[in-house]
């Protein structure tokens, strides 16, 4: 599946709501809906101009909504679905923030630590709708498809 707009997206983050992912070695169970936003939440914190470090949060929980079932699945099946409408880098963070084995830069490092600590943390991280803005100005500047709402 390759999301061809923000709306569609924005469709898709809010069908995370109840719904679980399956518990990691390391973490417990999250509703995906309240982790993404969570997460996009402690990026945003940390570095305020970076908006897509902060996408790549926000989205990086859509994988189980997209292969429900297929754990190993999940990333790179999110990546898919971003990458044309958010851009390679988004897609990139998104694919590779579960693979622990692969050398990881900044921008990777702070995506798994705030993924952790979104898993755990305890704070009202806003809406989703609070994210359309930002969503639509990183797929204005990274869509091949020219699809902003």
């Amino acid at each position: 599946m390759e999301l061809r707009s923000v709306e569609e997206l924005m469709d898709l983050l809010y069908a995370c709501r109840g719904s679980w992912d399956a518990p990691g070695l390391r973490s417990r169970r999250v509703d995906l809906h309240q982790h993404a936003l969570q997460t996009a939440a402690l990026l945003r914190r940390r570095r305020p101009a970076d908006k897509e470090l902060q996408v790549a949060g926000l989205v990086h929980a859509i994988g189980p909504l997209l292969r429900p079932g297929d754990e190993s699945a999940h990333p790179d099946c999110a990546a898919d679905a971003v990458r044309g409408l958010l851009g390679e880098r988004v897609a990139r963070l998104v694919r590779e923030h579960h693979r622990g084995e692969l050398p990881a830069d900044d921008d990777l490092l702070r995506l798994r630590q705030a993924d952790e600590e979104g898993r755990s943390a305890g704070f009202d991280a806003g809406v989703l709708e609070d994210w359309r803005t930002v969503l639509e100005l990183v797929a204005a500047r990274n869509s091949r498809l020219g699809a902003v709402d």
